[in-house]
């Protein structure tokens, strides 16, 4: 059974949200500050969090960054159309995706499970079987513990930036478009949120690059996409 948070300022927020997860069978935490939500995570093994930006005592934003010290767990921020540079933001600090309000109930399921499916797959500490390891220049990948070093050191990535370096690691010098990215990661299609995958790319050049701003690994394409190199 997965453990799921909703946290919103917003009671009938939250009980929508519950009437939609229920039937899932996960179990449901509630919180209605980003101050609350970071203390049910320090508290309870949260296997993913529905995170409102605007609340008050902490906001979204804040309950990301300060989350993201204690778990790895997948992080949906809640956002209002309006609020487009917070969802920006909010992947820029750790937040795996986003859900526009007002909430489309097929569509909140969907990222749900898309983002437990990645999490059980790559977020969890359990050992697996695979003893894969991929090594490109200075950045050694170990899919059987799930870590990445750096240069000697180990980063910590959330699981959809570890999807994204895996996937782009496991095919060097291949060239992947941002939809196709979205839809290998994801696992679901590309509707206008390939946005999405720029920004973590961006995060994940901040974690394994020595200058973000002049890779040597994850390179850009122009108006194709991006994939990985040697590091020479």
């Amino acid at each position: 059974m997965y453990n799921v948070l909703i946290c919103d300022d917003q009671p009938d927020i939250v009980n929508a949200l519950k009437i939609y997860l229920a039937p899932e069978g996960y179990r449901l935490f509630e919180a209605y500050t980003g101050k609350e939500a970071l203390e049910v995570v320090q508290s309870n093994d949260i296997h993913l969090i529905l995170l409102d930006i605007m609340m008050p005592v902490m906001d979204g934003i804040t309950a990301t960054a300060r989350i993201r010290d204690v778990s790895n767990a997948p992080i949906i921020l809640l956002t209002a159309k309006s609020e487009t540079e917070d969802k920006v933001l909010g992947l820029n600090v750790g937040a795996d995706d986003y859900i526009t309000k007002p909430f489309v109930p097929v569509e909140v399921l969907a990222r749900v499970r898309s983002q437990l499916r990645r999490y059980a797959r790559l977020g969890s500490k359990v050992v697996e079987e695979s003893t894969e390891s991929i090594t490109i220049g200075g950045i050694t990948l170990d899919d059987r513990t799930k870590s990445v070093v750096v240069e000697g050191e180990t980063v910590s990535l959330t699981p959809t930036e570890y999807a994204i370096l895996h996937l782009l690691m496991a095919n060097p010098g291949k060239v992947f478009s941002t939809k196709v990215l979205y839809e290998s990661v994801w696992r679901e299609a590309a509707l206008g949120s390939e946005g999405a995958v720029a920004v973590h790319i961006r995060h994940l050049r901040e974690k394994i690059e020595i200058n973000p701003s002049e890779p040597r690994y994850l390179k850009v394409v122009w108006g194709q996409g991006y994939k990985m190199e040697g590091g020479r």
